[in-house]
């Protein structure tokens, strides 16, 4: 925690010490240092800090051999971005002697595929036409904001949960089953079920390791509010020193709120229409109404600071939000709908699978099926857009 706690949160406390002193009339003289954040440092401490709370609550046998214990740690594929893994479904596997397995590399390979398409193909384009209006939010139309907040959503999305597929997929290939870490968040039909879809690995961290340990729910309806919203705040302050993941934090806890104090945030345990080929009118309403709250709080999760994001709320608010010939870049804004679409497409079918394209094909004859390959592979080299970094690469 200390080594978190100094890269991570050293000069975001100084800066902050040294505004309420000034408030108070007091100048104190301190520097903060030009502190270079290591890659992946909140993912790799959380999971070595599983380990060891582990070990100390007698959960888990401490392990004897140096090598896999670093190999847990340092594991190449999930090491900069997740799945945060824990040590008794890792270690095994590292400990004990694997060979190739053609099915699972073959499944592993359609998983990275899947994770490219989403991050190339989905996210990259998302984030030039996502940074470029945040960039200019001040000159930008209401409509242009919200499709472009709704984009930066869609673009989270894709990026990481590509990066996972890509990790999973990748150890896969080495005989190695990653956890999961997504579970098609964007067919929800209420943030409680979208805060279960979504970054499992670190949404069951913080359960096991800061949620149940306060109580859980397992107290006074008014220590479970506390400790949901203490959760929360938790989990705002692990993506970053920065009062916009303080209060985004904070956002996302008040939209649990309601259902938390009637009982529903346990309602939708299955997937949206498990039994049928198409949601109803008010599956279609839910998912439309919990992703319109998640583009409300994605506005704080993007911008650089809590002046940039109440300029762009403002601008959000704004009547040109129904003006469609002022949205920007149409030609663009329309190609990455399009996209999208595909997408989402793709995984409304696979659905109930561990990702998207995991039985997509199997029973097709094997010309269709690897024309099926070769499609999504040429789709990502034409439509690949310019290459970003990993959002959660700064974390």
């Amino acid at each position: 925690m200390g080594i978190l706690g100094f890269f991570k949160y050293f000069n975001f406390f100084i800066e902050n010490f040294v505004t309420v002193f000034t408030l108070l009339g007091v100048k104190p003289n301190i520097s903060t240092f030009n502190i270079i954040l290591p890659v992946g440092i909140s993912f790799y401490t959380f999971q070595t800090m599983s380990y060891s709370i582990d070990v100390y609550k007698g959960k888990l046998e401490p392990v004897k051999d140096f090598i896999s214990f670093m190999a847990f740690v340092s594991f190449f594929p999930q090491l900069m971005a997740g799945p945060i893994e824990r040590a008794s479904n890792l270690l095994p596997q590292l400990q004990k002697r694997r060979t190739f397995g053609y099915d699972k590399a073959v499944d592993g390979t359609r998983q990275i595929l899947w994770g490219l398409f989403k991050k190339v193909v989905i996210a990259d384009n998302c984030a030039v036409y996502v940074n470029y209006v945040f960039d200019n939010y001040q000159r930008q139309s209401g409509i242009t904001l919200w499709v472009a907040v709704a984009f930066f959503a869609v673009q989270v999305y894709g990026d990481f949960s590509g990066y996972s597929d890509i990790a999973i997929g990748s150890a896969r290939l080495f005989g190695i089953n990653l956890m999961r870490n997504f579970n098609y968040p964007l067919f929800s039909r209420d943030i409680a079920e979208y805060w279960r879809r979504w970054h499992i690995s670190q949404s069951t961290w913080f359960r096991d390791y800061v949620y149940f340990p306060l109580g859980g729910s397992r107290v006074s309806k008014a220590k479970v509010v506390r400790n949901t919203y203490i959760l929360f705040l938790v989990s705002g302050f692990w993506h970053g020193a920065n009062w916009t993941f303080v209060i985004w934090g904070l956002f996302n806890a008040t939209l649990f709120l309601p259902l938390l104090l009637l009982n529903k945030n346990r309602e939708h345990k299955e997937i949206v229409a498990s039994d049928r080929m198409l949601p109803n009118i008010k599956e279609l309403f839910q998912i439309g109404l919990t992703f319109f709250w998640v583009t409300l709080t994605r506005v704080l999760f993007r911008a650089e600071n809590m002046t940039q994001a109440c300029g762009y709320f403002r601008g959000m608010a704004n009547k040109s939000l129904f003006l469609i010939n002022s949205l920007h870049d149409k030609r663009t804004a329309l190609a990455i709908i399009f996209l999208i679409a595909i997408m989402l497409i793709v995984e409304w079918i696979g659905r109930r699978d561990q990702f998207g394209i995991e039985k997509l094909g199997n029973k097709w004859n094997p010309v269709f099926r690897w024309a099926m390959y070769y499609s999504i592979l040429l789709v990502i080299f034409i439509f690949a857009g310019k290459s970003q970094e990993f959002v959660y690469f700064q974390f």
